[in-house]
Formats: C-alpha cells, sequence, structure tokens
C-alpha cells in the first residue's frame, strides 16, 4: 500500500518538525473527479462528518413528517455541538417534542467543548449531562426515528436495532455501495460508524446537494437539511468553531462538517460537487488546513470569503507564553 502524499507541515522556527499525511476528493454526483489526491479508494470512517446522511433515516422513517421537525432541529441532528445554552435548550426541547427526555440519551455525558459554557457549568456548581454531549442533537434526531417506527428505542445505538438498520440504509442508498460489519466501528458517541471510500463520501455530498442519483423523496429532503445546516450554522458546531464560520461566510452556498481523527465533508453546492478528505494521523488542526485551502481552490470564495479560509489555511503555531514558534501549512497537492 503506498503512503499517501504530505498535504500539510509543521514548522517549529524555520524547520519542518511534523508532516501530516491525507487524502482528498471533490466529486459531483456522476462520480466524476474534479481534483483527488492519495488513495480516495482506501476505506476511512467519516465519524461526525457524515451526521447530514445519518439524517436521512429520520426521512425514511417518516419521522420528519410526523413530527413536524424545523429547520433548527434538522441542524441539530446534523451537530457536533459545543455544549453553549443554545445547544442544551434546544435539544431539551427537541426530546420534549418527541415525549422524550435526556434520560432517553445513550450518548453519554461530557462536558461542553465551549469554554465558557465549561466555566458556567462548573461555577453553578453542576455536572454535565447527556445534553452537553456533542452529538446528542443527532441521537435526538434517532430517538424520533424510533418512535415514528413505533419500536422500543432503548438500545437505539445498537447496530441491528431498527434505527441504526435505516440509519445504515439511507447511508448506503446515498454512497452508493453496501456497508460491511467487517469495516463497522463503534463511533464515540456509541453508535455504529461505517468505513467506506473517500470518494463514496465525495460522491454521496454531491448527491445530496444536487438530488442527482437519489429517490426524488430523499434528494428532496437531502435539499431540505443542508437547507436547515447552513442556515443554522450556530447550532451545527458553536461560537468560533471552523464549520459554523465556513457556513456562516458562504450563506448556504457551502454545506461543510469535520468528523473526528481529521475527517472533513461538505459540499459546493451551487456546482454540485461534493467532497471528503482523511488526515492520516488523525490531526484535526491539519484537516482544517486541508479542507480550508480545498475550499480556497475550488469553491470560488469571494473577498471576505477567502480572507477567513485564508485564517485557517495558514495558522501561527504559539506557545503558552503567546510566542511564535511555528505555523501550520499546506504543501503539495492540496495547497491554494
Amino acid at each position: 500500500m503506498d503512503a499517501n502524499p504530505i498535504l500539510v507541515e509543521q514548522t517549529r522556527g524555520d524547520a519542518v518538525e511534523n508532516r501530516h499525511r491525507g487524502a482528498f476528493v471533490i466529486a459531483d454526483a456522476d462520480g466524476n473527479v474534479i481534483a483527488a489526491g492519495g488513495d480516495i479508494s482506501r476505506p476511512v470512517f467519516p465519524r461526525s462528518a457524515i451526521k447530514s446522511m445519518q439524517a436521512l433515516a429520520m426521512v425514511t422513517s417518516g419521522a420528519l413528517d410526523r413530527f413536524a421537525l424545523s429547520d433548527e432541529q434538522l441542524a441539530l441532528a446534523c451537530a457536533s455541538h459545543h455544549g453553549e445554552e443554545v445547544h442544551v435548550t434546544k435539544v431539551a426541547g427537541f426530546l420534549g417534542g418527541l415525549g422524550l427526555s435526556e434520560t432517553n440519551l445513550e450518548c453519554g455525558a461530557h462536558q461542553p467543548t465551549n469554554g465558557r459554557a465549561r466555566v458556567a457549568l462548573r461555577a453553578a456548581g453542576l455536572q454535565p449531562t447527556a445534553l452537553h454531549n456533542n452529538c446528542s442533537g443527532k441521537h435526538s434526531g434517532m430517538l424520533s426515528v424510533a418512535q415514528a417506527l413505533g419500536v422500543d428505542p432503548a438500545g437505539y445505538v445498537e447496530r441491528k436495532h431498527p434505527v441504526q438498520v435505516a440509519v445504515r440504509a439511507a447511508i448506503e442508498t446515498v454512497v452508493g455501495t453496501p456497508l460491511s460489519v467487517d469495516l463497522c466501528g463503534r463511533d464515540g458517541c456509541s453508535i455504529p460508524t461505517w468505513a467506506a471510500p473517500l470518494k463514496g463520501f465525495a460522491q454521496g455530498f454531491a448527491k445530496m446537494a444536487t438530488g442527482r442519483g437519489l429517490p426524488p423523496e430523499l434528494g428532496a429532503a437531502s435539499r431540505r437539511i443542508f437547507d436547515a445546516a447552513t442556515a443554522n450554522p450556530l447550532l451545527v458546531a458553536g461560537t468560533g468553531h471552523f464549520d459554523t464560520l465556513v457556513m456562516e461566510a458562504f450563506g448556504g452556498r457551502v454545506m461543510q462538517k469535520g468528523g473526528a481523527e481529521g475527517v472533513q465533508c461538505g459540499a459546493i453546492r451551487d456546482k454540485g460537487w461534493g467532497y471528503a478528505l482523511k488526515c492520516d494521523d488523525g490531526n484535526m488542526q491539519a484537516s482544517v488546513v486541508m479542507v480550508a485551502n480545498l475550499l480556497l481552490r475550488f469553491a470560488s470564495p469571494d473577498e471576505a470569503q477567502a480572507e477567513l479560509l485564508g485564517t485557517f489555511a495558514r495558522q501561527v503555531v504559539k506557545n503558552v507564553r503567546g510566542f511564535e514558534v511555528g505555523e501550520l501549512r499546506a504543501t503539495g497537492e492540496i495547497a491554494a
């Protein structure tokens, strides 16, 4: 197996200290490759980067219509939120509308990702709950699937539960290839995560952006999910996060979502292209440098959008005293 190319370097002083390899691909809904580097056929775990694909189970199960789910709730179903007050409040409301509560969530609890939210929680003498988990919106969406199917929601995170069967089927429809139990793991929030080739995820995002290659109902729902996420970017991530800032800046033109261990996926919607990339060593900051450069090259940003992307495409590294000690920068095929 050939090594993927070096796409990002981290310097210290004038020397290169770290090198981050990876693969990336931009494709249209028909599978035509617009640009690529590295091995795009190698299966990768997409992690949270494909929550919008997982959310399609809310359509196939009938949950979307039965519970008249709002655009904010659809955005939360796509979210890796930061546990800010707005996130916790709206997820609790989402569950309440299903006749459920945080006790039904099986994602586990962790401290809010947002620093101010962590401080506020500690100052109040409170412990985090499952509502603070960055995947609680997605799990609320999955609970809506259970309610729509009329099945016991307990154990909905398990691979053979009807909820995860519906989620798997939705992903397979979009990616266009069967998902194998030999390439199935358990995600950080306890649901199954299925590995598939990068190209399949990129093509899948292009299908969702255009509706091409999908059943009409799923095509329309995909566009609505993207509309909901890009119209509510704060709910999808949080204050100051790359995903939120990019979707705010592009005003609906770009759907962007990161996933753990250096995965980035999305769609340049007005061009009908999807993209997917993986930083081989899982470095999240390096993966952000990669996707920022990709969007600089291919998303046709205006001046303000390019300025924003530029702050992530080449990042100064500072130590705890604020001294500039190096930088993260793209290199090779992905550099803008």
